[in-house]
């Protein structure tokens, strides 16, 4: 089990790789919240990220680790005052992102899958798949007024 975290005035980091078991994912939410309310990102955004690191994490166990409580899933974030980036893996195969239908599509609609994915694009400003799929990027850049 490795856990770090570093808090400086301008940054905040954490690393983290655990079974999915020991992973509390409402803490690390609250934490990143914390981060992000003291680096003044706006409500809607603090809301954004919290929902697409909940999605990255659940789906990791779920779909990739395929609910195997001693497979490992890995965290990795660094909020500044300008972006939020996150890297969420898993030990499955990977898959590829062109075989989830599309949740939108009249025919899917009754279909659960794939909702969590068309949630962290709709609210991140970047997410990005890393070959073999089993590794996922999320970027979060801040809006100014």
């Amino acid at each position: 089990m490795a856990l770090t975290q570093s808090d400086q005035h301008d940054s905040f980091e954490k690393n983290t790789s655990l079974p999915y078991r020991d992973l509390d994912i409402e803490r690390l939410q609250s934490e990143i919240a914390k981060a992000l309310h003291e680096r003044d990102y706006p409500r809607e955004g603090v809301f954004a990220v919290r929902l697409a690191v909940e999605e990255a994490l659940v789906n990791a166990y779920r779909h990739g680790n395929r609910r195997d409580d001693s497979k490992i899933v890995t965290f990795t974030c660094r909020i500044d005052s300008e972006c939020a980036s996150f890297e969420v893996g898993d030990e499955g195969p990977g898959f590829d992102i062109s075989s989830v239908p599309d949740p939108t599509d009249e025919a899917n609609l009754e279909v659960p899958s794939g909702r969590g994915l068309l949630l962290m694009r709709e609210y991140m400003s970047l997410l990005e798949f890393i070959e073999p799929g089993n590794r996922l990027r999320m970027t979060y850049r801040r809006v100014r007024d």
